[in-house]
């Protein structure tokens, strides 16, 4: 952390704030992730000491991480931001409900959110699109953030939310929760733990995207500020099937099909899990890979262009391959191939060749990746102890910067070489410029 930051008035207030609350996790600031008994969840718990929350984003995953944050006693959630009038008296009763009383303030607007004093944290789970401009105005009035996947729509906004929370002093969570789950983890420490040999190729696998045929002009409903909606992105006629929610009726919102808003499933709603882990087994959080070459399909009409199917090779510095592709060609998760068997992970399953390696103890001479206590535990836990979370700001960046390659060198159909310690494309002035994109005013990355 730099001296500036702790020079700043923002920085200043956060820190006393957060010395209060550290008292009782003073003595436990030595692990990165503390144990779960480590914090909280007691009814005794004074207000003095408990996180106040503000979630920004009430569809299907904001509501989801607003009940897993429910489980957590030290932590209270007072405000909820959307712009959709209906999800947000939906929030509002939703929390409401849960601690028996109407103590929760509805915002329409995330800045007036994001000003509020006594707020601690801030949970965000707007669309693709918003992410770092919502990071971005909460780390600037004090705040810890937990946002969830993907990071940016370009390699630009994802920097500079890194230069933000370390400017700022944040701790920040991403929503890649696959590295707080045991399976993930455990396998992860056999392939760096050698026990498939050397690694050769790591095969990733994730649901690929699909078209959305043209849709008629439609009024904008009264309860929905389109305008803010769009924010960022360029403006298109409004239409249900651009910005519906993600319903259980109605599957995967359209879009996170539409490059405006996501990357698809390259980058967006599935892909940025399994690279994570992919990353996170070869032990390459700190780098990336140095050639990005191969193919895939486009829509070539209606609302969505993003990849239909891919197959896209990365070839890192040490010779390992990551061969990530549509799980029409790649098993959907993560297979580690080495010189003497193989691992495979993905949510609720893993196995291994040889089997006896499911067996196997980590020593405690061995590398022993951060354990977890949950995702949403772990970040509360070093809100308190100001560490870094499991899947902190750094990890994002590397990780997203994995799907920014991608759909940049498919869209461009030839190899892109990435120097992983500039974190810049060689020799390309085209794929450069696709590192970055035009954000509609009055919008603005700047810190």
């Amino acid at each position: 952390m730099n001296s500036s930051a702790n020079r700043h008035p923002v920085f200043a207030k956060r820190q006393s704030r957060r010395r209060f609350l550290g008292v009782v996790a003073s003595t436990l600031a030595a692990p990165q992730v503390l144990p779960a008994p480590a914090l909280g969840a007691d009814d005794t718990i004074a207000p003095s000491n408990r996180i106040t929350l503000g979630c920004i984003g009430l569809g299907i995953r904001g509501t989801q991480l607003t009940e897993a944050f429910f489980n957590h006693k030290d932590c209270r959630i007072v405000a909820v931001c959307d712009v959709s009038r209906q999800q947000l008296r939906k929030a509002k009763g939703l929390v409401d409900r849960h601690y028996g009383d109407g103590g929760c303030t509805t915002y329409s607007d995330f800045r007036d959110l994001c000003a509020r004093p006594d707020i601690d944290a801030v949970c965000i789970a707007s669309p693709d699109h918003w992410h770092v401009l919502h990071s971005l105005e909460a780390v600037r009035h004090g705040k810890d953030v937990y946002t969830e996947k993907a990071l940016g729509l370009s390699l630009a906004q994802d920097k500079a939310l890194q230069r933000a929370c370390r400017q700022y002093g944040a701790v920040f969570q991403w929503g890649t929760q696959q590295r707080s789950s045991d399976n993930f983890r455990f396998g992860c420490e056999l392939v760096r733990n050698g026990r498939i040999g050397r690694l050769r190729t790591v095969l990733v696998g994730v649901p690929h995207d699909f078209p959305v045929p043209n849709q008629p002009v439609q009024p904008v409903p009264d309860d929905l500020d389109y305008e803010m909606w769009l924010g960022p992105a360029p403006w298109a006629p409004y239409t249900y099937q651009r910005c519906r929610p993600w319903t259980r009726q109605e599957s995967y919102s359209n879009w996170y099909h539409i490059s405006d808003y996501c990357l698809g499933g390259i980058g967006g709603y599935w892909g940025i899990h399994h690279v994570d882990i992919a990353q996170w087994g070869h032990g390459t959080d700190d780098t990336g890979p140095v050639e990005v070459e191969g193919t895939a399909e486009f829509p070539t009409d209606g609302l969505a262009d993003c990849a239909t199917r891919w197959n896209v090779r990365h070839t890192y510095a040490d010779g390992v391959t990551m061969v990530y592709t549509d799980n029409e060609q790649n098993r959907q998760g993560v297979m580690f191939q080495g010189t003497e068997g193989w691992v495979f992970v993905r949510r609720g399953e893993i196995d291994a060749q040889p089997k006896s390696l499911l067996d196997s103890r980590i020593g405690p001479q061995e590398i022993h990746l951060p354990e977890s206590p949950g995702h949403q535990r772990n970040f509360l836990d070093c809100v308190k102890t100001r560490q870094q979370p499991i899947c902190d700001v750094d990890v994002a960046v590397r990780s997203d910067t994995i799907s920014q390659l991608t759909d940049v060198c498919t869209r461009l159909g030839r190899k892109i070489r990435w120097d992983p310690q500039r974190e810049a494309i060689l020799d390309d002035p085209e794929a450069s410029r696709m590192l970055s994109r035009a954000i509609r005013p009055p919008w603005r990355l700047g810190v």
